[in-house]
C-alpha cells in the first residue's frame, strides 16, 4: 500500500513540475532556516547542563542601592561563600572566582603572552564543575599557591604536549611568580559561560584584603544538598546580612539596623541563581563573560516558526487551489469503493514525499549557508554538528511532521469531495473566493510585514546610538592596549609617541567609557561622618591630567586637573548626574569624603574641583549613573588622539617604539569607535537576522503568491479571453486579477501594523535611550509590501491579459 502510494505520488510530482519546484524550493528554504535557527536555540539552551549536579548549583547575586545608586552584581563578597557552608547546613560546597586581574602576562621562551582567559578560583572547582582531566589530580589540583590548572589547548601552547605535569609557568612583569602546573583538564565547552584556559590558586591573590563582607568582588558558586529549597535559604540571607554584614558597616558608618538602612530608601539583598539560567537570563556588573538574552532566543525561535510557517502555508494554499485537477480522481475512486481514509493516506503521502525531498535539499541549503549563519549568530557550529546525538533525532523526524502539518487540511478538503457534485462539474474548489485560502495568504503577508517593520526600527535604532551625542568623541582614538607591560617605560613611551607627527593628544585609559573596560565603585559621603542619608555609591575612575581632553569631554562648571595645583591629589570631578543627585546648587569647592578602610579608621577628603559634562560609559540601555574622576595613574591602556589620514604610517612608528621598548611584549591596538561598537553586538546581529529573514519570508510568501496566481489565471483563461473579444483593457484585466490578491495584502498590513508597534515597543524599553516609532515606518514597509505584490502579481497577470484570446476560447 504504501510502495502504491509513493509511486502515484511522484507521478503527480512530475505531471505538475512547475508547482512541485515552488512547494520543494518553499519547503526547503523554510526547513533550511528551521534547522539552522533550531542549533542555534537548543544550544542557547543548553549552558551548563552538561554538569551533574547543574539542577543543585547556583550562584549568589548582590543587590544595592545606596544613595541612589542601584549595583545589581553578579559577585558577593570573599566571606560570603564559606558563611554559607559554614552556618546553613543545605548548602554543601561553594567556590569562588576572582577575575579582577582580566589578564595574565604569561611567559613562553623570550616571548611574552598576554593571557585574558585566566582566573583565580578555589580548589573545590573541580568538585563543583568537574572536567575531564588529562593529567594530575583534580582533589589536590589547586590546594597550595603558586599552582595552576591548563587546560589541554594551553598545555599545547606553551610546552607542545598534554603531559604539562610538574611544569612551571613564568606570570607577570615587575613581580614574577612561578606557577607549577598541577593538572591539565579538556578544554571548556563552548556552552559555558566559564571560559577559561588558565584557573590560578586562590592563595595567590595578595593584593586583596580578605575579610571583607563591604566589598563585593568574587563571583561564588554554592551547590546545595539534595531536596534543599533555594527560596527557603534566601529567605536566611537578611539573617545573614545582620550577623555579618551589618556590625561591618557599624565601624564606618551611622547605622542601627537595617531598617533604618532600608528606611532611608536605601537597599541589601542577596539572591540565587540557578547555574543553567546565567547565560540568558543575567546581564549584570562583574559578570564573568558575555552572557546571551533569551529575548533573542524568542526571536530567532520565532521567525524560525514563521518562515517554516510560510512555507507550510504555501503547500497548503497550492495544493487546495489545485483541488480542482484532482477532484475527478476524487470521485472516480470514491465511486469505485475508496475510503476517505484511504484517500487522505494517499494526498498525506504526497506530502510527506515532498517534504523529503525539500528536506533533502534544506540540508544542502543549510550547508551552504552555515558559514554566514555562524557569523550571523556568533556560533562556531560545523556541518558534524547536524549529525551529533542531541540533534539527529530531531532531524529525522522533522520531514514527517513538516509533512503531516503541511498535508493534513489538503488531504481534509481534497478527500471531502462528494462524488456526486465531482462527476457533474458543479464543483469550484480551485476558485479564487476560498476564505480559509485567503486568510493563510494574509498570515503570510502579516508575519513579512512585521519582520520589515522590526528591521526599519532596528537598524534606525542602531543609526541613533551611532549619531548621538555621546559626551566624548570616540573618533580618531587609538588604545594601545596592555602597556602596563613597558614596566619602566611606560612615561617614555607615552611621550615619544605623542611627538610623533599626527598625534594630537596623549593620556592613560585604564578606565574607557566601553563596557568592556575596567570598572570599580566606592562609597561617598556628604559628611565626615557617613549616615545611611548621606551616603551614595558611584563609580570612581583614576584618570590623568590628559584624560578629558584626550577624549574629547567637557566641563560643565569648574575646571580639569591641573599640574599648577598641589592640591589635586585630593581633588575630585564629578559628573553631572552626581552634581544633582548631591542636589548643591553650585558644587565646586564643596567636600566628599570616602572611606577606603574597611576599619573606618581612615577617612579622605576629596574637594570637587570640576563637574564633567554627562558621557554615556556604559550601554544606552542603561542611564547615565553618577560617576567621579580623580587624579592618578592607571596605566594599563594608553589612548591617543590622532589624525586618521597618517593611521597606518603612524600605528607602524608606535609598533617600531613599542618593540625597541618592551622587546617580547606582543604589540596590540584598538579604536575606541571599534570598541564601542561591540557594546552593541547583540542589537546588530538581530538587525541582520531581521533583515536577512524579512527577505526570505517576502521571497517564499512571493513565491507561493506567485504559484496561486499562476493557477487562478490558468482557471480564469476563457474568462479572460471573453473579456478581451468584448473589448476589455489589458490594464482592466490585469486589475481585474490583481485586486483580490492585493486587498489581502492591504488586510495584513492592517493586522500586522498594530502587533510590529507592540513588539518593537518591548524591545526599545530595554534602552534607556531610544528613537520614537513612528507612523512613516509602519507606512513605508506597507507600500514596499504593496509594491512586491503586486510585481509578482502583475507580471503573471500581465502576461495572461496579453494572450491571444482566439487561442483560449479555441481549446474550449
Amino acid at each position: 500500500m504504501l510502495r502504491s502510494y509513493l509511486k502515484i505520488a511522484w507521478r503527480n510530482l512530475l505531471k505538475n513540475k512547475t508547482f512541485s519546484l515552488i512547494n520543494i524550493f518553499g519547503l526547503a528554504v523554510g526547513l533550511a532556516c528551521f534547522i539552522l535557527i533550531a542549533l542555534y536555540v537548543v544550544d542557547e539552551l543548553s549552558y551548563e547542563r552538561f554538569y551533574p549536579d547543574a539542577a543543585r548549583t547556583y550562584r549568589v547575586h548582590s543587590d544595592i542601592r545606596f544613595g541612589g545608586t542601584n549595583l545589581d552584581l553578579a559577585v558577593c563578597s570573599d566571606p560570603f561563600g564559606a558563611t554559607l557552608k559554614k552556618d546553613y547546613p543545605e548548602v554543601e560546597q561553594f567556590v569562588r572566582f576572582y577575575a579582577n586581574d582580566g589578564r595574565k602576562f604569561i611567559k613562553r621562551g623570550t616571548e611574552t603572552i598576554i593571557e585574558n582567559r585566566v582566573a583565580h578560583v578555589d580548589s573545590t572547582y573541580f568538585d563543583m564543575f568537574p572536567r575531564p582531566i588529562l593529567a594530575g589530580n583534580p582533589k589536590t589540583a589547586l590546594n597550595e599557591p603558586n599552582t595552576v590548572a591548563i587546560s589541554e589547548s594551553a598545555a599545547q601552547k606553551y610546552f607542545k604536549t598534554n603531559d604539562a605535569l610538574g611544569k612551571t609557568l613564568e606570570v607577570g612583569i615587575n613581580e614574577k611568580t612561578q606557577y607549577k602546573v598541577t593538572a591539565v583538564f579538556a578544554d571548556m565547552p563552548t556552552n559555558s559561560h566559564f571560559q577559561f584556559d588558565f584557573l590560578f590558586s586562590m592563595d595567590n591573590v595578595t593584593d586583596y584584603t580578605f575579610g571583607n563582607y563591604l566589598s563585593h568582588n568574587f563571583q561564588t558558586y554554592v551547590r546545595l544538598r539534595e531536596g534543599a529549597d533555594p527560596r527557603a535559604l534566601e529567605a536566611k540571607f537578611p539573617d545573614l546580612i545582620n550577623r555579618y554584614i551589618l556590625p561591618q558597616a557599624a565601624q564606618f558608618m551611622e547605622i542601627k539596623s537595617m531598617a533604618d538602612f532600608e528606611k532611608s530608601g536605601n537597599k541589601l539583598g542577596y539572591s540565587l541563581m540557578p547555574v543553567t539560567d546565567i547565560h540568558l537570563h543575567s546581564d549584570r556588573m562583574a559578570e564573568l563573560g558575555v552572557n546571551g538574552n533569551i529575548q533573542y532566543v524568542y526571536v530567532f525561535g520565532i521567525v524560525a516558526l514563521f518562515l517554516l510557517t510560510i512555507a507550510c502555508i504555501n503547500f497548503m494554499n497550492l495544493s487546495t487551489a489545485r483541488s480542482a485537477n484532482r477532484a475527478k480522481e476524487v470521485g472516480i475512486r470514491k465511486v469505485m469503493g475508496t475510503e476517505r481514509s484511504t484517500l487522505m493516506g494517499q494526498f498525506m503521502a504526497e506530502s510527506t514525499l515532498t517534504s523529503g525531498l525539500a528536506f533533502v535539499f534544506a540540508l544542502l541549503l543549510a550547508a551552504i549557508a552555515l558559514p554566514y549563519f555562524n557569523e550571523l549568530a556568533a556560533k562556531e557550529f560545523k556541518l558534524a554538528t547536524f549529525f551529533q546525538s542531541r540533534y539527529l533525532p530531531f532531524l529525522l523526524s522533522l520531514p514527517l511532521i513538516v509533512g503531516v502539518l503541511a498535508g493534513y487540511y489538503p488531504a481534509f478538503f481534497l478527500s471531502s469531495f462528494r462524488p456526486i457534485e465531482v462527476l457533474k462539474s458543479k464543483l469550484n474548489a480551485g476558485s479564487s473566493k476560498s476564505n480559509f485560502r485567503n486568510a493563510l495568504v494574509t498570515v503570510q503577508f502579516s508575519i513579512s510585514l512585521l519582520l520589515i517593520i522590526a528591521t526599519v526600527i532596528v537598524y534606525r535604532q542602531l543609526n541613533y546610538i551611532q549619531s548621538k551625542n555621546l559626551g566624548f568623541n570616540k573618533d580618531q582614538v587609538l588604545i594601545i592596549n596592555a602597556t602596563s607591560g613597558l614596566q619602566d617605560n611606560k612615561e617614555a613611551f607615552k611621550n615619544e609617541v605623542k611627538q610623533m607627527t599626527g598625534v594630537k593628544a596623549a593620556c592613560y585609559a585604564g578606565y574607557l567609557p566601553v563596557s568592556n573596560s575596567s570598572r570599580s565603585d566606592n562609597t561617598f559621603s556628604k559628611e565626615a561622618t557617613m549616615g545611611t542619608e548621606t551616603g551614595f555609591n558611584m563609580q570612581v575612575w583614576n584618570v590623568d591630567y590628559d584624560y578629558i581632553p584626550t577624549l574629547g569631554m567637557e566641563l560643565a562648571k569648574g575646571r580639569n586637573f591641573s599640574r599648577n595645583y598641589g592640591g589635586d591629589s585630593t581633588g575630585i570631578i564629578i559628573n553631572e548626574t552626581a552634581a544633582s543627585m548631591l542636589g548643591y546648587p553650585d558644587p565646586i569647592g564643596k567636600k566628599l569624603y570616602s572611606t577606603p578602610d574597611p576599619t573606618g579608621e581612615e577617612t579622605i577628603a576629596y574637594t570637587i574641583v570640576g563637574v564633567v559634562k554627562n558621557f554615556h560609559y556604559e550601554s544606552m540601555r542603561e542611564n547615565v549613573g553618577p560617576l567621579a574622576m580623580r587624579l592618578g595613574f592607571n596605566r594599563w591602556e594608553t589612548a591617543f588622539r590622532v589624525n586618521m589620514s597618517e593611521a597606518l604610517n603612524l600605528i607602524a612608528q608606535i609598533e617600531s617604539k613599542w618593540k625597541q621598548m618592551a622587546p617580547g611584549m606582543p604589540f596590540r591596538y584598538q579604536f575606541l569607535d571599534e570598541a564601542f561598537d561591540e557594546m552593541y553586538r547583540a542589537e546588530q546581529r538581530i538587525g541582520k537576522v531581521a533583515l536577512c529573514f524579512a527577505f526570505l519570508t517576502i521571497l517564499i510568501a512571493c513565491l507561493g503568491l506567485f504559484g496561486l496566481v499562476t493557477y487562478m489565471t490558468e482557471q480564469r483563461t476563457k474568462e479572460i479571453g471573453i473579456r478581451k473579444v468584448l473589448g476589455a483593457s489589458v490594464a482592466g484585466i490585469t486589475t481585474l486579477l490583481a485586486k483580490d490578491f492585493l486587498r489581502l495584502v492591504l488586510l495584513a498590513i492592517l493586522i500586522a501594523s498594530p502587533l510590529a508597534w507592540y513588539v518593537m515597543k518591548q524591545w526599545l524599553a530595554n534602552f534607556a535611550f531610544r528613537i520614537n516609532i513612528e507612523w512613516w515606518m509602519f507606512v513605508g514597509a506597507g507600500v514596499l509590501a504593496v509594491l512586491i505584490a503586486f510585481l509578482t502579481i502583475g507580471w503573471q497577470s500581465m502576461r495572461a491579459a496579453l494572450a491571444n484570446p482566439i487561442k483560449s476560447l479555441r481549446s474550449e
